[in-house]
């Protein structure tokens, strides 16, 4: 059985594939920053899918900026996210049910100031080993994958 980002059972086929990008960044003090979905309301690290004619980093510092108000720059892939036995698959309120092929970065804050938006209400910085109960899955995993340092990127 498979499940989706937030630990679901999915009840059918995924309608379809989608590139994304998402990121992990951390502030000063080493914690790691989640928005409150207003879509699941569940966690989650900042992301969305990629525009037809933008580079994936394009689309992780569009996506970052549109979703928190921060302005970022690229320091490192953390992982590729594909495998829909790994919580690669999200179902929305709506009913659509898409596989994500993910890419995720680590990302160092430039400028800016936090502010929500319409994807996410709250914005908080997390210790990374006291992360919320309602985090997706998907992002619990790419978090860990961040916090190993690994100098490889995982594929998973």
């Amino acid at each position: 059985m498979l499940l989706d980002w937030s630990g679901a059972p999915v009840s059918r086929a995924p309608d379809r594939l989608l590139v994304s990008a998402s990121a992990v960044i951390f502030d000063e003090a080493g914690r790691v920053l989640l928005m409150l979905r207003a879509d699941n309301h569940r966690w989650g690290i900042p992301g969305g899918r990629a525009e037809v004619g933008e580079s994936i980093t394009r689309t992780v510092v569009r996506e970052v900026f549109e979703e928190t108000g921060l302005q970022v720059s690229v320091r490192r892939l953390i992982g590729v996210y594909s495998d829909p036995a790994r919580y690669s698959i999200a179902t929305y309120p709506n009913g659509d049910c898409v596989q994500f092929v993910n890419l995720c970065f680590e990302c160092v804050i430039e400028g800016g100031a936090l502010a929500g938006s319409s994807e996410g209400h709250e914005l908080k910085f997390f210790d990374p080993h006291h992360l919320p109960d309602m985090l997706l899955l998907a992002h619990r995993l790419r978090i860990e994958d961040a916090l190993a340092r690994q100098e490889a990127a995982f594929i998973r």
